[in-house]
């Protein structure tokens, strides 16, 4: 998973490292430097997804530096 980016703003995992901007929310703010991830299917569900702000399925970084 180094390879992966993750966007500051939503703190979605993007999967190839080629990208420019977020796929989730649009922002070319991406870094390298994340920590844990966590997978949310049902984000209508999920008690982290409502605290994360979380709306969209998908692998989500834990800490983004």
């Amino acid at each position: 998973m180094a390879d992966r980016l993750v966007c500051r703003d939503c703190h979605r995992i993007q999967d190839s490292e080629e990208i420019e901007a977020c796929v989730a929310c649009g922002s070319t703010s991406l870094t390298e430097d994340w920590a844990g991830y966590v997978v949310i299917s049902h984000p209508e569900e999920s008690d982290i997804a409502e605290e994360m702000e979380v709306t969209e399925p998908g692998q989500y970084a834990l800490k983004v530096r």
